[in-house]
């Protein structure tokens, strides 16, 4: 029988995979919240919260550990696992979405909603350019698609009356934690720091025309954290896709305000390959680090150089629509420049960028 939804009752919430950039902020989100208690799968650097250990890989090792979560209400399903294919993508990480449904249906958990992340992939801008702005309700690209398997694994369950969901389309997420493959302010503000010791200017690394011409979109951690309480505490929020982005900019304003943030002379762009550039400063990294005691993550983890890469030169424009989310009762506002110049800041003030 289907759980009715009922905001009276306690919210006991597993934020899975909630050591990455998006569990991580909701943790921090519901942890401070007095109506919920939370708890993270696997790992968590939020002081208090309970940690369930376990690696989704394993079905008969999760089933174990979330007897010790059999009271839970809401699942935020932020786990990912590379691939080296489209379709084995697919087939991971729709596999560990499963066993973690499927072990809370064995303890049975009363789960009334579970809240899960997609992104910009599911209007297929990976695989070229797309039509912006971006629906949620625009025609799906031939797969394989990961996110289309879930989701429709979801709608599966809620059909037969397990419980709701919820889903959200950040694009790329701006938080202040190291050590995540897909933190693009930890690549500016590295890239940044690097620079201003060699005593250049801050020079955009990407493309002349994506500095200049294209509109780009992305996601503050924190405020996506406050979007997903709301996506698992509203009625209207019930069985719907949203798309979460901050408003449309160029990059050539954000890198005239990182440049004044980190008290740096901004010069004209100098296209180059980051990923094939940046790790032979592994050197000038380590000594930037020692000098400023900064947090021991090695350099090759601490920045995806890659990630920016495909960031800073995107040919195209990326503009999720933002009228449903709004519509539907979310109208918090926040300013993309703001996200990147306080993500930045707040990485030197934690220790991870100097």
């Amino acid at each position: 029988m289907k759980v009715t939804f009922n905001m009276s009752t306690r919210n006991i919430a597993l934020v899975v995979g909630a050591s990455g950039i998006i569990g991580n902020a909701v943790v921090k989100t519901l942890a401070g919240h007095q109506d919920w208690q939370v708890r993270a799968l696997r790992h968590t650097s939020v002081a208090g919260v309970e940690r369930i250990d376990c690696d989704l890989a394993h079905p008969s090792e999760v089933a174990l550990a979330l007897r010790a979560a059999a009271d839970t209400t809401h699942v935020f399903y932020a786990a990912y696992k590379p691939a080296p294919s489209a379709a084995s993508e697919a087939s991971v990480n729709t596999a560990m979405l499963a066993t973690v449904l499927d072990g809370l249906k064995a303890v049975g958990a009363p789960l009334r909603r579970v809240v899960h992340y997609q992104g910009a992939k599911a209007y297929g801008a990976h695989l070229g350019e797309a039509v912006a702005p971006f629906y949620e309700d625009d025609v799906r690209h031939l797969g394989p698609n990961f996110y289309f398997d879930q989701e429709d694994l979801l709608r599966e369950r809620a059909a037969a009356g397990d419980f709701d969901w919820s889903i959200l389309r950040p694009d790329a997420v701006v938080g202040d934690i190291g050590g995540n493959p897909l933190n693009i302010a930890v690549v500016i503000g590295a890239f940044a720091a690097l620079s201003k010791q060699a005593g250049l200017p801050l020079r955009f690394p990407g493309s002349v025309r994506t500095y200049r011409e294209v509109f780009g979109q992305l996601t503050d951690a924190h405020w996506l954290g406050r979007a997903s309480l709301w996506a698992a505490t509203s009625d209207r929020a019930r069985n719907e896709v949203f798309n979460l982005v901050g408003e449309p900019f160029r990059w050539e304003r954000i890198w005239k305000r990182v440049g004044a943030a980190l008290d740096m002379e901004v010069a004209a762009p100098q296209p180059m390959s980051l990923s094939t550039h940046m790790p032979a400063l592994a050197a000038q990294w380590g000594a930037l680090a020692a000098r400023h005691e900064l947090q021991a993550i090695p350099y090759a983890k601490l920045v995806n150089w890659a990630f920016g890469d495909m960031v800073l030169n995107i040919p195209w424009d990326m503009v999720s629509d933002m009228g449903k989310i709004r519509r539907a009762g979310f109208s918090e506002a926040v300013s993309t420049e703001d996200a990147v110049v306080n993500a930045i800041l707040s990485l030197k003030l934690n220790g991870i960028l100097p």
